[in-house]
């Protein structure tokens, strides 16, 4: 690839608030378990004479979001009309915010190899969603489905500020975190609760290049690979003497590439207008701050409290990201309460990371009292009675049991998990596996101190992990005197 050429890449999101009922009528929001077509009325259908009511809790959102992204919404904003005719379109038009957004400005900051960058806001706008079309592999029709028409949606539009696909990934997860912490999205990527939107150009100076547009990617990863795609793909059609065409290009992800829509339209091709049926918002500093004092903590609040705790990035990022995408386990506040009883905070999250999360993506976490077995656990360890391996495996084991709550200790006792500590039962452990590694014995006596560790393996493995390690060196060292 001729490194030459500069990337660069903006990006526009989708946000489906989460609202109870639709942005202008009352329908239900929540399509994901409805038949198609029932979660509809008048107004979602274009009916004549129906007229649009908005829905206050979409303006709250909206407000959460713009302080969301460090900037404060604007006190007067309007609605549009863009026009366009797609069959899951009843209306005939899309209502949303073209002159006077609800946000102008803000910004997404987010770490990437060791460095903050920063990625500037243009703006963020309401708008209503269009119904959806399925197209049936080898027939020769399509299906509406307008179970999403009307639903309230927040365009947020990025400056071109990325230059990597790596940038863009980062973003669209910071992004996430952040609507997902605000409260302003349930963020359900494999449900369409936010979709991006990529702007990719190339070019060798520093007048930007004629950009494509990738729609409707639903992973931080389609991202990523969407953006090395069309950088990769551009620079072929430049270097090879053709222009960019700019147009629509949609992802397919079994073959790793985008493909080419359809033309890409201008501002002027929507027929803009101002909506006659909807008065402008207009809300007051009183109102803003009402909200900001009753905002949820950011995940930026959560990385300075983790990092005064002695947690770093590549322990606090797993754990922040968990604890959006499963809210009900309630990570960051387990960590919280083991740290005000002077726990060993590393270790824990080290489990939640390593043996919970695993088993929270495949569904099979049931337990409910995580605190008090991961304080029982501890305080195994710190008693000596149980090791790292085995205690690794016991919450692995308590972790799917259907019981509301296993003891740790008579749950290790019964399932031979906790060390042996017995001097006796040890040594005559610790005679076995001399008698039995004569080689690996004569060369520690000859000066090969790391065979040590072999032969502690080698007892640990003869107690089926559960010799005490310290112990079983000790006794090693003694007895090979």
């Amino acid at each position: 690839m001729n490194s030459d050429y500069i990337p660069t890449i903006g990006i526009e999101c989708h946000v489906q608030l989460k609202t109870q009922t639709k942005l202008f009528s009352g329908s239900n929001n929540d399509a994901r378990l409805a038949e198609p077509n029932t979660l509809v009325n008048h107004i979602d259908f274009g009916l004549p004479g129906s007229l649009p009511v908005f829905n206050r809790q979409a303006l709250n959102l909206a407000v959460q979001a713009a302080l969301a992204l460090k900037t404060r919404p604007q006190l007067s904003s309007t609605f549009d009309r863009k026009h366009y005719f797609y069959p899951d379109l009843p209306m005939g038009y899309q209502i949303t915010q073209y002159d006077q957004p609800i946000i102008i400005g803000g910004k997404v900051e987010f770490l990437l190899n060791g460095n903050i960058k920063t990625v500037k806001i243009t703006r963020a706008h309401l708008e209503s969603d269009a119904g959806k079309s399925t197209h049936p592999e080898g027939q020769n029709y399509s299906l509406v489905d307008l179970n999403r028409a009307g639903t309230p949606l927040l365009e947020i539009v990025s400056e071109p500020d990325m230059h990597s696909p790596e940038e863009a990934k980062a973003y669209v997860k910071e992004l996430y975190l952040l609507m997902r912490y605000a409260g302003v999205s349930e963020c359900d990527l494999f449900q369409g609760n936010m979709r991006f939107d990529v702007n990719v150009s190339v070019s060798k100076t520093d007048e930007l290049g004629t950009r494509s547009e990738t729609k409707n990617l639903n992973s931080f990863r389609s991202v990523e690979k969407a953006v090395a795609y069309e950088i990769k793909r551009q620079i072929e059609v430049l270097e090879s003497g053709n222009k960019i065409i700019q147009e629509t290009r949609g992802w397919n992800d079994a073959k790793q590439k985008t493909i080419s829509q359809r033309k890409k339209e201008d501002a002027n091709d929507y027929r803009y207008m101002p909506d006659p049926d909807l008065p402008p918002l207009l809300i007051d500093d009183d109102f803003i701050d009402k909200i900001e004092k009753e905002m949820p903590p950011t995940p930026d609040y959560w990385r300075n409290l983790l990092k005064s705790l002695g947690l770093g990035p590549e322990i606090s990022e797993p754990l922040i990201e968990a604890n959006a995408d499963y809210p009900e386990a309630g990570y960051l506040d387990l960590l919280i309460s083991f740290s005000e009883q002077n726990r060993d905070l590393k270790m824990l999250a080290n489990w939640i990371i390593n043996t919970d999360i695993p088993l929270q993506k495949n569904g099979l976490v049931k337990i409910q009292e995580r605190l008090v077995l991961y304080s029982e656990t501890n305080q195994l360890i710190l008693d000596g009675k149980l090791s790292s391996t085995n205690a690794k495996q016991l919450l692995a084991d308590i972790l799917v049991s259907t019981d509301q709550h296993n003891n740790a200790q008579e749950y290790a006792e019964k399932n031979s998990l906790l060390q042996q500590s017995d001097i006796s039962m040890l040594s005559t452990t610790v005679e076995k596996v001399i008698a039995n590694n004569e080689k690996a014995v004569n060369e520690y006596r000859s000066g090969e101190i790391k065979v040590l560790g072999f032969l502690i393996g080698q007892v640990m493995a003869e107690s089926k992990g559960t010799a005490n390690p310290s112990m079983v060196k000790d006794l090693l060292v003694n007895k090979l005197k």
